[in-house]
């Protein structure tokens, strides 16, 4: 990652994040709305690689279980934001088997592979994830790749947490992360390869597994 800025950020967000969970889960209103704001926009673009233009009627359906369990939730920011993704992803799993689509997966490749770090020239193609194209191309991915991206950079879990969400091991997820990304990127033209990580992994971004 960066040289502390761009975490202290994420800090700092998932503390003012985490302030106003406590403050609606003692009933404020207008603490409830600003976690709505703040996390909304993520969980929308997580939900739209899963079931596309179904995402709005899906979040609706998730935040409706969010705001009934809210008293429930016991954590930080951070963990409010892998809690509201991990409910997002159980209705987005229930609509799909409504309507029947079979779930884009494949059998998932495991190795020691990491994400790049933040200056990587998989740049471009984290910027570009936030566009319909972008959503359209990840939608093309192996199921866990998709995700695994989605929730990482969209969402913007961690490794561990991205890993509760899905069920999976830490590892098994920053690799779908890293071949996601590395397969985006070439569809987006950003290039071939990671800076700052090698094909055995020995470069990673200091996270816990």
């Amino acid at each position: 990652m960066g040289q502390g800025g761009e975490p202290r950020r994420g800090q700092a967000y998932d503390g003012e994040l985490g302030a106003a969970v406590a403050r609606a889960q003692e009933g404020d209103e207008t603490a409830f709305t600003v976690v709505y704001r703040r996390v909304q926009p993520g969980l929308l673009g997580y939900l739209r690689g899963l079931v596309g233009d179904d995402a709005e009627d899906v979040a609706s359906d998730a935040w409706l279980e969010i705001a009934r369990d809210l008293g429930r939730f016991k954590g930080d920011g951070a963990g409010f934001r892998g809690w509201s993704a991990t409910i997002a992803r159980h209705r987005a799993l229930d609509h799909l088997r409504r309507q029947r689509v079979r779930p884009r997966a494949r059998a998932l490749e495991q190795d020691v592979l990491e994400l790049p770090g933040r200056h990587s020239t998989h740049e471009q193609a984290l910027e570009a994830i936030s566009t319909e194209g972008a959503l359209s191309l990840l939608r093309e991915l192996p199921r866990d790749q998709a995700e695994a991206v989605l929730l990482r950079v969209v969402v913007g879990l961690d490794g561990p947490a991205a890993a509760r969400v899905l069920g999976k091991r830490p590892g098994a997820v920053r690799t779908a992360a890293y071949r996601g990304l590395k397969r985006l990127a070439r569809r987006l033209g950003a290039g071939d390869e990671v800076e700052g990580v090698t094909e055995d992994g020995s470069r990673t971004l200091g996270e816990s597994t």
